[in-house]
């Protein structure tokens, strides 16, 4: 599961446990109420100069879904209808961290796969540790196809077409020198410990600059816009931009 801490203005979400951390659907309801819980604290406070940073405890960030969960249904088609259903709340969770109206930073402490990844990439910032753990898509692997907002967001984050390729069709296990060289992550650091100190630090200078939170989460939207039509948002308005900007400094 996932525990929340705020220190002053830095809210910290870590999956708790020595495990694989997998995204069962206890799991994803867990992250997915802490991260409600953010939202709601952060606008209660005024709605600006807020972030979030998230960790694990452990050797892994994630592993991705809980596939024996999927597998322990009893039948072929129980254990797909499970799988889809992983997917689906998933699909849900990267939508919260896409809409989140504060920045936020992913600290991968460990291994980060398939779900665990794209977990990771949901966030606007990642800072990984160096000295163990690789960022891998396990689906060319494991024979199974991959969601399209999965696609979609890794299209939007993973710019270099190179790159993409060995992800996603070759299943490359990228460490996080390497990750970082291909600006897959933002920076490697020496173990977990520098890694999160690292993460907090940038989520204290991003809400050290007070932005609003609802403009923020506009400009990020707007930023990305394939992922955020993958995952069903419309497309911003006048009248959305109108109401936002009520709330500037003109």
């Amino acid at each position: 599961m996932c525990s929340l801490e705020k220190r002053d203005r830095v809210f910290i979400l870590t999956l708790t446990g020595d495990g694989e951390h997998r995204l069962s659907p206890d799991a994803l309801s867990s992250i997915r109420s802490a991260l409600s819980r953010a939202k709601s604290e952060s606008v209660a406070a005024g709605g600006r100069g807020f972030a979030l940073v998230t960790t694990a405890e452990g050797r892994f960030f994630s592993n991705g879904f809980d596939l024996s969960w999927a597998r322990s249904g009893g039948s072929a088609s129980a254990a797909r209808s499970r799988l889809h259903s992983m997917v689906s709340d998933f699909r849900a969770l990267v939508a919260d961290l896409i809409s989140l109206p504060m920045p936020t930073i992913a600290a991968v402490n460990g291994h980060a796969a398939a779900a665990g990844f794209m977990l990771a990439i949901s966030h606007d910032y990642v800072e990984m540790r160096g000295d163990r753990g690789v960022l891998y898509m396990s689906e060319i692997d494991n024979a199974m196809p991959f969601p399209p907002y999965f696609l979609a967001l890794m299209r939007s984050k993973i710019s270099d077409p190179k790159v993409l390729r060995e992800i996603v069709l070759e299943g490359k296990k990228i460490g996080a020198a390497e990750a970082a060289a291909k600006g897959i992550i933002d920076r490697a650091h020496g173990d977990t410990k520098e890694t999160v100190e690292a993460a907090v630090r940038r989520a204290e200078e991003l809400a050290a600059r007070n932005w609003i939170g609802g403009v923020y989460r506009s400009i990020r939207m707007g930023s990305l816009p394939e992922i955020s039509s993958a995952l069903g948002f419309p497309p911003e308005t006048e009248e959305d931009r109108l109401k936002l900007l009520s709330s500037s400094k003109l």
